[in-house]
């Protein structure tokens, strides 16, 4: 054992080495607030550059010449003026955000989310219970935080009652939760918002496109389950043996009563209130399929598309985010009645209202990336660069799978340094959308792979936000866990959801399916 760490040792000391470099540089990046503000005032200096350069391109289907717009004169100083808070208000990915977290806000306030998990976790067989941590994790992540939060130390206490190691509980929800991010059988509030930002960036070269929060559901149902059994393999092929081999000499460490006494009411049986409330959240639940089917099943359902029956571009679909918002509220209600959590209408202000205190740093960014993303569409120069990509590629004569493959590898890379999957799209978006679409490929397709990259990368990038929770949670079994523990036990996971996720996107890809309803 002592020669097995030995040699180990000396590949942790360069992985460490390697995570203080990512760590540092990934810190010594402004906040993206600040990043969005100073690539606003570039878009503005570019844009007299190139003015000035009289750089020209033809449209590729109209044929017309493409010309700069600059911004650094008086009518280019006015438009910014008048339209600063319009471009805010306007913003797609606002108030699609806002609406989904009122409603998912209820539902998380009234206990109802962390009831689900922990009744999934806690009644699982044990010859199941892998399979359903990750399972729960990859689910979880349809509601902000409360993955990171409830889910992780939980499963594992589960683990421990189990008789077995806890830290391998914590690695496989934390596997889901993370690295299954981009997949859910359900939409959750990261839908809309790169939805949003995807149609912003589409409208560079389609001004009327319109990329529906569902764009992606096809391919995200089905990531589920891969996601999902990926990760029981790696559990118990390479994490499980793993850790047993290293388990000798490093036993868990004592939780103090605070911790100990916080863990115990995240891992007991559900109470008669909590149960009462899933029974009242379940025939709300019921009922509100019910409606749903009563408009979708006919071929003249209301919820249907009025004259042609369609269910593509039905008020169904396009109102996804309505009914992300009715079902999170109406369920949180119901189950907050039952469980005793809501009393009345104030207790129901209060879970909205305290969801959307935890959106000022997003508000703030939103600010600066709705300037940027319109100075960028006003000076034509994402037009311009996009026409120019794709004429290069279309040179390098590239098969759209190994293009999309090294679009999420380059996705996958950058987010080891930029952990906001946000932040990030609406960095890319304006750029590689557009770029993709003139070579034929939809932005429903550039999304999809851009999720996939930005999701894999999450478990091993110090930068992502929960990345110090986690250490925190192993550090309660381990004693002198670190960056490169955590970094070295979720490492087998990130690989193997690369390979394994980008062999289904090339899969659907080749074979043309959809990425979801109208993609």
């Amino acid at each position: 054992m002592a020669r097995i760490r030995k040699e180990a040792a000396p590949a942790a000391r360069r992985l460490d080495r390697f995570l203080d470099v990512v760590e540092r540089l990934g810190n010594a990046l402004p906040d993206p607030t600040t990043l969005f503000a100073a690539f606003a005032v570039l878009v503005v200096l570019a844009s007299g550059l190139f003015a000035q350069l009289d750089l020209v391109v033809a449209h590729p289907a109209t044929n017309e010449p493409i010309r700069p717009v600059s911004l650094l004169t008086v009518d280019g100083l006015h438009r910014i003026l008048t339209n600063l808070v319009g471009n805010f208000t306007s913003f797609a990915p606002l108030g699609t955000v806002l609406v989904a977290m009122i409603g998912i806000g209820v539902a998380e306030f009234s206990g109802l989310i962390g009831t689900l998990m922990r009744l999934l976790v806690l009644n699982a067989p044990r010859v199941l219970l892998t399979p359903v941590v990750v399972l729960c994790g990859v689910l979880s992540n349809a509601a902000s935080e409360v993955g990171y939060v409830l889910l992780v130390p939980l499963a594992a206490l589960i683990f421990k009652a189990a008789g077995r190691n806890p830290v391998l509980g914590l690695a496989a929800a934390f596997a889901g939760v993370s690295g299954g991010y981009s997949a859910n059988l359900v939409l959750g509030t990261i839908d809309p918002l790169l939805a949003g930002l995807s149609q912003e960036a589409a409208r560079i070269v389609d001004p009327g496109y319109v990329v529906s929060p569902a764009a992606n559901y096809y391919f995200m149902a089905v990531s589920t389950f891969l996601i999902t059994g990926l990760g029981w393999w790696v559990t118990e092929r390479l994490a499980a043996p793993r850790l047993a081999a290293t388990a000798a000499g490093a036993g868990p460490t004592e939780l103090d009563d605070g911790a100990r006494s916080a863990d115990d009411d995240v891992a007991k049986p559900l109470t008669p209130a909590e149960k009462r409330g899933l029974a009242y959240a379940g025939m709300v639940f019921a009922a509100l399929v019910a409606l749903l089917l009563w408009g979708l099943v006919p071929a003249d359902g209301f919820l249907r598309e009025q004259g042609t029956g369609s269910v593509l571009h039905s008020p169904f679909l396009q109102g996804i985010v309505a009914l992300i918002f009715l079902f999170g509220v109406l369920l949180g209600i119901a189950y907050g009645i039952g469980a005793g959590t809501i009393r009345s209408d104030r207790d129901v202000v209060k879970g909205m209202g305290q969801t959307l205190s935890t959106l000022g740093g997003y508000m703030v960014l939103v600010f600066f990336a709705a300037q940027f993303v319109a100075f960028f569409n006003w000076t034509n120069l994402g037009l311009i660069f996009a026409v120019e990509g794709a004429e290069f590629l279309q040179g390098a004569d590239l098969h759209p799978i190994p293009l999309f493959l090294a679009f999420i590898l380059l996705s996958a890379t950058i987010n080891l340094a930029m952990g906001s999957a946000s932040a990030k799209w609406a960095l890319m978006a304006p750029i590689f959308v557009p770029m993709l679409m003139l070579l034929g490929h939809p932005p429903e397709v550039t999304q999809a792979a851009y999720r996939v990259g930005d999701s894999v990368t999450n478990i091993i990038s110090p930068m992502m936000s929960y990345f110090a929770l986690i250490i925190a949670f192993v550090q309660r079994y381990i004693a002198n866990a670190g960056i490169g523990t955590l970094v070295s036990l979720m490492l087998p996971y990130s690989v193997t959801f690369l390979v394994g996720w980008s062999a289904l996107f090339a899969v659907w890809l080749a074979l043309g399916w959809p990425m979801g309803p109208g993609g």
